[in-house]
């Protein structure tokens, strides 16, 4: 059977943005696989990458490397509703901006809607 093994993210500063999410999340970076273009995040279950711009070029992107508008959502989730209510000032202590703070969706899930500093949209879920 197929598995997700990573989603990669292309950020403008991915020192930056791989730090937020290491911030935020405690996910430890990969440094095995870093490089001038690259950083991993071990998430426990699959990895999160960060790619530079650079490879837009790399990957024969080019002509699809318009950054503009909202491309992909992640989702990350926690052990409880009170980690949902506690990891949202910690995000925005290191630069996300709330979208819609923490509550109930239909589908019985506890969440918040945030983006990250690149305008990157996250939710920190808890499956109730």
């Amino acid at each position: 059977m197929a598995h997700l093994s990573y989603v990669n993210v292309f950020a403008r500063d991915i020192v930056l943005l791989s730090g937020f999410y290491q911030r935020v999340f405690g996910f430890p970076e990969i440094e095995a696989i870093r490089s001038p273009i690259f950083r991993g995040l071990d998430t426990g279950k699959s990895s999160l990458g960060f790619n530079a711009l650079d490879a837009y070029e790399l990957l024969k992107l080019s002509e699809h490397s318009d950054t503009r508008g909202i491309k992909f959502l992640l989702n990350i989730d926690v052990d409880s509703r009170a980690d949902v209510n506690r990891m949202v000032p910690i995000a925005l202590g290191a630069g996300a901006t709330l979208v819609k703070a923490p509550y109930v969706t239909y589908y019985n899930w506890y969440q918040a809607v945030l983006l990250d500093p690149e305008s990157n949209v996250f939710r920190i879920n808890f499956m109730m």
